[in-house]
């Protein structure tokens, strides 16, 4: 990794165009997973996701193949990425029954929950400003998913899990960040979810045809691009200016859900959005401070 130093002075700039290029990667992923939806199993995409991430990673590295499962620290890979193949699976059923904007916009509590269970689960210090954004963030979900109102959906609350088992992941990843290469991270995350994935995928399978499988395989190489690009955005610049642009995700996934399903986000989605990206850019912002 370049030092801050040795980064070249278009860095910051480098970072951002990652970033905004691995939402664009996962928008786009989510999108065919949504159109998929309706004629595999979600087994069967949720195995697409990994195996072909894993084949990527062996074409894009086949010098590192040797490597990539050192680690002294095994047990904590393994446990990070059950937990994003967990929050793969619930994303992926979510998307059957809601539209593309609402999914993503409910994940983006993430990074609150991240703060909440590092005060909870590490004993972090956390300031009271912190936590009336955190607080602040969590009313934008309940505007989203509008628990008690006729449009209510059980399958609201998935998304929700999700950004539990995404906190929770990235808790672990921050623990590991300063020992492991990120992109053994990466390759553990691939193959754990690919090999379970193809341990419970016969159960469930049905043959998908020449399009389905394309779209599979892009499922899985739009996954695994978009995880080596956040790698390289953090790499190229500070957390605190790259993070925020995580967030126009929504951007695409309101575009990609108008267009492809011809879904358009409520009033309410654009409303809780907002607060929550609000509340989450003013964390990353505090916790800058705090570092410094």
């Amino acid at each position: 990794m370049a030092t801050e130093a040795a980064r070249p002075t278009d860095a910051p700039l480098r970072g951002i165009l990652m970033m905004c290029f691995a939402v664009l990667c996962f928008a786009t992923m989510n999108t065919f997973t949504k159109e998929l939806r309706g004629e595999l199993p979600v087994t069967s995409i949720v195995w697409g996701r990994y195996f072909f991430h894993f084949a990527l990673i062996l074409v894009m590295f086949p010098r590192r193949i040797p490597t990539l499962l050192q680690s002294d620290a095994k047990l904590l890979q393994i446990a990070r990425s059950v937990l994003v193949l967990l929050a793969t699976a619930m994303m992926f059923i979510a998307l059957g029954f809601m539209p593309l904007a609402d999914a993503i916009s409910i994940t983006f509590a993430g990074p609150l929950l991240i703060v909440a269970l590092s005060a909870i689960l590490l004993g972090e210090t956390v300031g009271p400003r912190r936590w009336i954004a955190v607080i602040v963030g969590f009313i934008g979900v309940l505007v989203i998913i509008r628990p008690g109102a006729g449009t209510f959906q059980v399958a609201a609350l998935l998304p929700v899990a999700v950004a539990i088992f995404y906190a929770i992941y990235q808790i672990i990843t921050r623990h590991l960040s300063h020992r492991s290469d990120p992109l053994n991270m990466l390759f553990y995350t691939a193959i754990v979810g690919a090999v379970t994935m193809t341990i419970i995928v016969p159960f469930d399978w049905q043959t998908p045809t020449i399009e389905q499988w394309l779209m599979l395989v892009a499922i899985g190489f739009l996954g695994g691009l978009g995880h080596y690009a956040i790698i390289k955005a953090y790499e190229r610049s500070e957390t605190s200016l790259v993070a925020p642009f995580a967030y126009t995700e929504i951007i695409w996934a309101a575009a990609l859900g108008f267009f492809v399903f011809g879904d358009f986000p409520d009033s309410f989605t654009f409303i809780g959005t907002a607060i929550i990206v609000a509340s989450g850019v003013y964390v990353l912002h505090r916790e800058k401070i705090a570092r410094n």
